[in-house]
């Protein structure tokens, strides 16, 4: 059985892991927190149109049960800490996992469940006392978090950003296109006026009445006569 522990990339600032793995989070503060302090971890989903959506299990792994005083619904549990608390905030909905010394954390629903995150990035915020300060960092729950992180790496370096392909580059606008053709020609143009000396050659024009043969007349070889025999 081959275990795939969780990786974290620096140059992402993103956690991949494994579905309900536990994963070491290390918090540190400049000055030491107040008596009762807790720290507060929420999921938030990363992209602006997805922001006010609460990010919860999807239905299958709601229905595989809970630990402990989890709900059902919450993405991050935390393990061997029994002070931990889950919470529903009345007001947004969010579901948030406090703890007075959390040191792992489980996430408990695949990235690409249907009816879940659905492929959706998010964010896990921490927030040590509340007031103390705030600390995010993404999160990918994946089948194989080393695999992931090095694909992510890879195409952040090709210069494709963070979480998907290569970008594709866009057609130039239609009037930037109508300006390449125009000024393509123009220098076709140029080069035939330098070649040719200018355009074309005028037409000479024949003198009036030359080369026309009058009605009624027989136009006559040289040697014949005019009188029929």
């Amino acid at each position: 059985m081959y275990f795939f522990p969780p990786q974290y990339s620096p140059s992402l600032n993103k956690l991949f892991c494994r579905l309900a793995k536990p994963c070491p989070v290390q918090v540190r503060v400049g000055v030491p927190p107040p008596p009762g302090a807790l720290l507060r971890a929420v999921a938030v989903y990363k992209k602006a149109e997805h922001v006010a959506e609460v990010v919860r299990r999807c239905p299958h792994h709601e229905r595989c049960g809970t630990d402990g005083n989890a709900p059902a619904q919450h993405l991050i549990r935390v393990e061997g800490n029994p002070q931990a608390r889950y919470q529903d905030d009345e007001t947004t909905k969010r579901h948030s996992g406090l703890g007075v010394h959390t040191v792992l954390y489980n996430f408990m629903c695949n990235s690409s469940c249907m009816g879940g995150m659905n492929r959706r990035p998010i964010l896990t915020i921490l927030t040590p006392g509340g007031i103390l300060g705030r600390r995010c960092f993404e999160v990918r729950v994946c089948a194989c978090p080393g695999r992931d992180r090095r694909h992510e790496e890879e195409t952040q370096r090709k210069g494709g950003g963070a979480g998907g392909g290569a970008k594709r580059a866009l057609p130039p606008p239609a009037e930037v296109r109508g300006r390449q053709r125009f000024e393509m020609f123009r220098m076709v143009n140029e080069a035939l006026e330098a070649t040719f000396g200018g355009g074309p050659a005028p037409r000479k024009r024949r003198p009036r009445g030359e080369g026309r043969v009058p009605r009624g007349k027989k136009l006559l070889l040289k040697g014949e006569s005019g009188e029929s025999d």
